[in-house]
């Protein structure tokens, strides 16, 4: 082997090194010539860091999820550093009770927490988009259609979908289902499709436009996730807003928003046949399957609109505006 191969792997972490070092002044750089009245880092990762090490205030930090649900869990550099974060932030944002005691756990203090929801546009996101012609285009039209907007990724499990669809297809072979994301799984997954027998009846359309979003979640019939782990999924949010009905995977955060039996179905993680057979009996049973989906929209209009969260998110930034002048006053 030439010794430059084996000097790779130093040669990336130097130049990973060195990267950071570039984007901490370019950070400091961007706050000198802007003087933002707050500076937000969304994820407590890197920008975090990068933002505590500006030296400026006010700083409020946005969890995402996988940030302090995964990250912060599996290195203990990370943990170290995002607790040292957390310290030095005046405000942290969460989206959901899951993230809430995630961020006590590592030591925030509770007066420090707000939750906020990234929130929906139930103008944009409604039953009312719902697309004959899109559904004529994918090859879905009168078709019982599911569909996954989760990226292709291990954290989203999309293979449980996947090794559900056999199951599935066995008493329904007209269901189509639709997969958008990306992500490195995508070639291992359309792969492992192919083996089962069940290529044809999926539709792997890639990252879809927030914007043209709207459209494939209400020409569908099902939502589902199947994810490992998950603060409050927008993804979720939004199905419910077009009145979906949703099958998700037992995790906590999910919870919150879905009543298993009343507004959707909730299935143990990892078990394949449990969840073919809510997706196949929401398939069967037209009615059941409207009569979960109705109550999703109710529940955003009420407690995740975007523009009441929007409204609660400026009035945290002008709170801390006013608290800065006043100590500088």
């Amino acid at each position: 082997m030439h010794p430059l191969v084996r000097l790779l792997p130093q040669i990336w972490k130097l130049s990973g090194y060195l990267s950071g070092i570039l984007w901490l002044f370019q950070v400091r750089r961007l706050v000198q010539r802007i003087r933002p009245d707050i500076l937000d880092a969304h994820y407590i990762g890197v920008p975090a860091y990068l933002a505590v090490a500006s030296g400026f205030h006010p700083l409020v930090l946005s969890a995402w999820g996988s940030d302090i649900l995964i990250d912060a869990k599996r290195n203990p550099l990370r943990r170290i550093l995002t607790q040292s974060a957390l310290k030095k932030a005046e405000m942290v944002i969460c989206d959901s009770e899951t993230a809430r005691k995630r961020l006590l756990e590592l030591g925030t203090r509770p007066d420090k927490i707000t939750k906020i929801f990234w929130g929906v546009d139930t103008q944009q996101f409604n039953p009312q988009r719902r697309d004959e012609e899109l559904k004529g285009n994918l090859g879905v039209s009168g078709a019982p259609t599911i569909i996954c907007v989760r990226n292709l990724k291990p954290v989203y499990n999309v293979e449980m979908l996947i090794r559900a669809i056999p199951l599935i297809l066995e008493q329904t072979p007209q269901a189509r289902f639709i997969l958008a994301g990306d992500g490195e799984q995508r070639g291992y997954l359309k792969s492992l499709a192919s083996s089962l027998g069940v290529l044809d009846s999926i539709k792997f359309v890639g990252l879809i436009p927030h914007n043209e979003l709207p459209k494939y979640l209400a020409s569908s019939d099902i939502y589902v996730s199947t994810s490992l782990s998950d603060s409050t999924s927008l993804s979720l949010q939004e199905a419910m807003a077009c009145e979906l009905a949703p099958v998700v995977t037992d995790l906590p955060a999910n919870r919150e928003w879905i009543v298993d039996g009343e507004n959707g179905f909730i299935v143990p993680i990892n078990d394949v046949r449990r969840l073919a057979d809510k997706i196949g009996y929401l398939i069967e049973n037209v009615e059941v399957r409207r009569k979960l989906g109705r109550p999703g929209r109710s529940i955003i209009e009420e407690e995740a609109e975007y523009e009441k969260n929007m409204k609660k998110m400026e009035n945290v930034y002008e709170q801390l505006v006013r608290s800065k002048n006043r100590l500088e006053g």
